[in-house]
């Protein structure tokens, strides 16, 4: 017989469990992701690949989600607030970790994307300040663009970017071979 958990596990337990059962999953930074297949089964991936951030304005969260599910399946770490983030947990803060953990930085711009201030900035904007940690030669950063957009004059100036349109395969095939081709560790 196991020994009672205590009050503050139990309450741990009871939130996995509800999000697991709504379909969501569960991230365990730099362990692995619990998930519900789809014959109800808990699953368990541990992590192991490459950390990629994905930022996005809300208008795109389809498109992001279709990104994230891709880079996932090609097995990379993506992370994206919609997927990763737990109720309760302190949002701008779980962000700020996840930025500062990435391997990578994916921006998605688009012209929702640069439209108007929004969180997409500011998690930009301390992404390009992160990416001074790395060597010059490491792409920390690497823009997407999900529609037909002006990128800020900032970014290609010094970045190449990547197009998920108008033949998306095309796009996530270049951006998976740019992150598979790029070892944090080796530069």
């Amino acid at each position: 017989m196991n020994p009672p958990l205590d009050t503050g596990v139990e309450d741990i337990v009871e939130v996995l469990r509800q999000c697991l059962s709504e379909g969501l999953s569960i991230d365990i930074e730099s362990i692995g992701t619990f998930r519900t297949d789809e014959k109800g089964q808990i699953r368990f991936r541990a992590a192991g690949g490459k950390r990629v951030f994905l930022a996005y304005a809300i208008e795109d969260v389809e498109l992001a989600e279709e990104l994230f599910d891709a880079l996932e399946e090609a097995g990379f770490h993506p992370w994206m607030d919609r997927r990763k983030l737990l109720p309760g947990q302190n949002w701008p803060k779980a962000i700020d970790r996840a930025i500062s953990m990435a391997d990578f930085f994916i921006p998605c711009f688009s012209n929702h994307a640069l439209g108007r201030p929004s969180r997409f900035h500011a998690e930009l904007r301390y992404a390009l300040e992160r990416a001074t940690e790395w060597p010059l030669d490491y792409p920390f950063v690497i823009p997407v663009r999900l529609e037909d957009c002006r990128l800020p004059r900032q970014i290609t100036a010094q970045l190449q970017y990547i197009d998920l349109f108008p033949e998306p395969s095309v796009g996530l095939e270049r951006l998976i071979t740019a992150l598979s081709a790029t070892s944090p560790s080796a530069s």
